[in-house]
């Protein structure tokens, strides 16, 4: 099992910038596609980004597409999501999640496709 840690989450006010990292144990990190998603109160649970274990390719949510940029470290086993332009409907808790190989081969939007999640950081915009 991979341990995941998020950090960097917080308050800041529409069109700022925050930066999420997620610290990641007990795996070796490049062998796992890693994702961002987003937990709204009363919302399910949204994807956001996602990002191969090589880091060659990203995808990400129509939503943030332009406004946040997923990366990774291998040799520091940390995944990032930079996010600029925030905005209120941004608001959420921010949760990363390792997939099962460095490549996806399924949807990398849905849940089901991660095994191994961390515990999230709040990030709340206000206008």
């Amino acid at each position: 099992q991979m341990q995941l840690v998020e950090s960097g989450g917080g308050l800041v006010q529409a069109g700022g910038s925050l930066r999420l990292s997620c610290a990641a144990s007990g795996r070796t990190f490049s062998n796992y596609a890693m994702g961002w998603f987003r937990q709204a109160p009363g919302k399910e649970r949204d994807f956001v980004a996602a990002i191969s274990g090589s880091g060659r390719s990203t995808y990400y949510a129509d939503s943030v597409k332009g406004r946040f940029t997923i990366s990774r470290d291998n040799a520091k086993n940390l995944a990032y999501l930079q996010m600029n332009s925030l905005k209120p409907e941004d608001t959420a808790v921010y949760y990363c999640a390792a997939d099962y190989y460095p490549d996806y081969s399924g949807d990398y939007s849905k849940t089901y496709e991660y095994r191994d999640w961390g515990q999230g950081t709040q990030v709340t915009v206000s206008s």
